[in-house]
């Protein structure tokens, strides 16, 4: 056989080869046409109730306008962990979504080997629902009217400023280390088992303070039962315009967010997470929606799905790099 008259034969196969590699895309490009074509899930790795639970029935108010129900799933356990696996283990279809918070996609892997997930590499980032920040309060009887004050009585009594948190691990814990570091101070944390009982521990001058949601704190700042020395915002807050944030207030380069936002499992089509990214940023900059977030002391936040993604990478390597500093771990 000639070299002429083999040719068509390779050819022929590079033809082949050709037409397979077009039809394997075929299916998911069908896929994210038709979708969705049934129900979309979303997961709340929390009880009913909470705040990640609220942000998933808002979004259930809206994503049906992409044609099919929304069901709201609760998935507790592991402090979120339970059901971040379970969405990244589920079909990467855009059919099962996790509502996630700052707690499941940033602290907990920060601080666990064990959590079974990355956020980086386990999901497929699709939209921040919205975002807000803590506030640091003392007792109004508390001798420090400015974190100013705080910080050097601190300085001059090392170990004997205490300040509550949630638990070794939690995003108040890891607040306090991080103001630590941030202002060269010690303090010791006062574990408790929930945000109402720290509050409840500055309110009954229990310990000297703590790191709590706006939403919480502020009616309490407010009715003049605690005293707030600084927003944990880069910026300050409309919320509370007069408050500091923690920089202005003399701790560097310091800042807790606290979000929830909404991931698929890693390998999505992008054409599907682009569908929901637009869903999700249109029913948020509704001014119904907007007000309704207002209320929950936050504020949304529309962006790509890459933005989101990055915001996440930033947030776990900033978690960890304070666990890792102050020696912190929960396995």
């Amino acid at each position: 056989m000639t070299l002429a008259e083999t040719r068509p034969l390779r050819d022929g196969g590079a033809l082949i080869a050709m037409l397979v590699a077009l039809a394997a895309g075929l299916p998911a490009a069908a896929q994210a046409q038709s979708y969705p074509d049934k129900p979309i899930k979303l997961i709340v790795p929390g009880a009913a109730g909470g705040p990640t639970d609220v942000t998933a029935r808002l979004a259930a108010q809206f994503l049906p306008r992409l044609g099919q129900p929304t069901v709201v799933e609760n998935r507790p356990g592991a402090g979120g962990a339970l059901g971040a696996r379970f969405v990244a283990a589920a079909a990467a279809d855009g059919y099962t979504l996790l509502v996630g918070n700052t707690s499941v996609l940033a602290v907990i892997p920060a601080v666990s080997a064990s959590a079974g997930y990355d956020p980086t590499t386990s999901f497929a980032p699709v939209a921040k629902f919205s975002e807000s920040f803590q506030l640091l309060v003392v007792h109004p009887s508390s001798p420090w009217t400015s974190l100013a004050a705080l910080v050097h009585d601190a300085k001059a009594h090392p170990g004997k400023i205490n300040y509550a948190h949630t638990g070794a691990g939690g995003l108040p814990h890891l607040a306090g280390e991080l103001l630590g570091s941030r202002a060269g101070i010690d303090m010791v944390g006062v574990p408790y088992r929930s945000g109402s009982e720290s509050v409840t521990a500055v309110l009954t001058e229990a310990v000297h303070m703590t790191f709590e949601s706006i939403t919480i704190l502020l009616p309490l700042v407010r009715e003049g039962r605690l005293r707030a020395l600084a927003v944990t915002s880069r910026t300050r807050t409309a919320l509370a315009p007069d408050l500091p944030t923690m920089i202005e207030a003399g701790a560097p380069d310091y800042e807790v967010s606290t979000f929830n936002g909404f991931v698929a499992p890693a390998g999505t089509p992008g054409d599907i997470v682009g569908r929901l990214n637009a869903a999700i940023n249109e029913g948020t900059t509704e001014p119904d929606m907007r007000e309704k977030i207002a209320r929950l002391g936050a504020a949304a936040t529309p962006g790509t799905p890459e933005q989101f993604g990055a915001f996440m990478a930033a947030e776990l390597t900033k978690w960890r790099t304070v666990a890792q500093a102050a020696h912190v771990r929960i396995d």
